[in-house]
């Protein structure tokens, strides 16, 4: 028997409220379950250029935090070297944290489950101060 492969599209939309990491993982899987496919790729992808997503720890808080302690250090608001600044001091430090980070996920699906590992979470990652609606697409090919 043949393998019929089929896709899905669906976005979901991570309301946020400032700077910091927020998970989606429990929304992601629910829509893999719900497309029937059992074996696939899922890609993720965010449609903005001052956040990100990340695959992280999902059992210590401190982890979250570290990670934007650590890119705050890294990239510093008002920093001389930056100057777009058209949405305040956090815009263009915002685009380059979103650029050291990753704007799109690949992940496995397996046994219509994605291929998480135990303390693995799926985070948006916002790097602006304000809060925002931010669209993530993802694309779910597979049998």
């Amino acid at each position: 028997m043949e393998a019929r492969i089929r896709q899905t599209t669906r976005q979901f939309t991570i309301r946020t409220q400032g700077a910091g990491l927020y998970a989606f993982t429990r929304e992601v899987v629910e829509g893999v379950r719900a497309s029937g496919i059992l074996t696939g790729l899922l890609t993720l992808h965010v449609q903005h250029t001052s956040a990100s997503l990340l695959i992280q720890e999902n059992a210590d808080p401190d982890v979250l935090g570290d990670f934007e302690r650590f890119f705050r250090r890294l990239v510093p608001e008002g920093d001389p070297l930056c100057r777009h600044d058209a949405e305040g001091p956090d815009d263009m430090p915002s685009h380059i944290r979103a650029a050291l980070n990753a704007t799109t996920l690949s992940i496995p699906v397996v046994d219509g489950e994605p291929a998480l590992g135990t303390w693995q979470g799926i985070y948006l990652y916002e790097h602006r101060g304000a809060p925002h609606g931010r669209a993530v697409v993802a694309h779910l090919l597979g049998e």
